[in-house]
């Protein structure tokens, strides 16, 4: 891959405990942690400018860096991810999720604005051996999942205009995906996986994030085992209430394409009106199985707010979650339609 880390040997656990981060030739003051999952840590940083280049107003390495500057903070501020890498299967994972981000360029995709990767000593009793760095756009506004449970909590809905506009970005940013050469496939659709940002007068703004899932979304199936290697990573990779029912129960002859993403982008679609997964429900009842519920394609609708939303939205929703998959709709087919209920229910 090429990735380095320079300068910054003895300083790889600054993150843990405050202080300066350099990736590559750009350096970073870790200001706190947003978040963590797995064997990974998101912090906010804030680019810190060599002094030549504030006092002759120059800007930043990472300016010279970033090819659109529209990616560029006002304020200098970042994501950074942190990932701790412990064998060799976790190193290719990290090398391939930032080649394969470095295949979009979309408003609605979160992109990659740098990385390194960096050789460290074991702790002690500890196995670690590399560590992964990779700097995005920061969206502090949180995602779609923690705006949709702060509605949820205060007992209210997003707005039948507002569902549609982020719902809209989404299909944008997957669209860019699936219409590459050969498409690619996200595979883990899902509300937290998407970034909103509040404007005011408008929509929030919407982007997809996190492509350590993603891959060439075509596959053919041939035999049973291909089948069950299919199930297990997708098991590993794609989150339970929106995976697709090909990925939990794949035939011994199939040919998987993109349409994986549609079904997950109407449980999303649902996701956006009422806070969780259509199939969720049948974690709640006993002796209730989401997988049946799944590949049954068994949703129940819960009373909605006061006007209901439009029952277009819920035949919007089906017509994504059928569970074949050859007579699921493509990405092209939703933005159409997406875009006909945008004229007749926005504001």
């Amino acid at each position: 891959m090429g990735c380095s880390f320079s300068g910054l040997n003895a300083l790889y656990d600054a993150v843990n405990g405050g202080g300066d981060v350099w990736i590559n030739d750009n350096r970073f003051r870790v200001v706190r942690q947003l978040g963590e999952g797995g064997f990974s840590y998101v912090f906010l940083v804030k680019e810190v400018l060599a002094d030549s280049a504030s006092a002759s107003g120059g800007g930043s390495g990472l300016a010279k860096k970033v090819k659109d500057p529209s990616h560029l903070a006002d304020d200098g501020t970042y994501a950074m991810k942190k990932v701790l890498i412990q064998n060799t299967e976790q190193l290719e994972l990290v090398r391939e999720e930032i080649r394969v981000s470095s295949l979009f360029s979309h408003p609605n995709l979160l992109p990659l604005l740098d990385h390194a990767i960096i050789s460290v000593k074991p702790t002690p009793g500890g196995s670690r051996n590399h560590e992964a760095y990779l700097l995005f756009p920061v969206h502090l506004d949180g995602t779609l999942l923690d705006n949709a449970n702060a509605v949820k909590a205060k007992k209210e809905f997003f707005s039948t205009s507002d569902v549609l506009h982020i719902f809209r970005q989404l299909c944008a940013g997957l669209k860019h995906m699936h219409n590459l050469d050969p498409p690619y496939a996200h595979n883990d659709v899902k509300p937290g996986n998407v970034v909103l940002t509040h404007r005011k007068g408008q929509p929030p703004l919407a982007i997809l994030m996190d492509f350590g899932s993603a891959r060439p979304a075509r596959r053919q199936i041939r035999s049973r085992s291909e089948a069950l290697q299919l199930q297990e990573w997708a098991s590993e990779h794609c989150s339970a209430p929106f995976r697709a029912p090909e990925l939990w129960d794949c035939p011994s002859h199939a040919d998987i394409d993109e349409r994986t993403d549609i079904w997950s982008l109407g449980c999303t679609l649902y996701a956006i009106m009422y806070g969780l997964s259509p199939f969720e429900y049948a974690l709640g009842e006993s002796g209730g199985s989401l997988q049946l519920a799944i590949v049954n394609a068994q949703v129940k609708w819960p009373t909605g707010p006061k006007p209901k939303y439009p029952d277009a939205l819920h035949q919007f929703v089906t017509w994504m979650l059928q569970p074949q998959a050859a007579v699921r709709p493509h990405i092209d087919d939703i933005v159409i339609h997406v875009d006909k209920l945008i004229a007749k229910f926005s504001n």
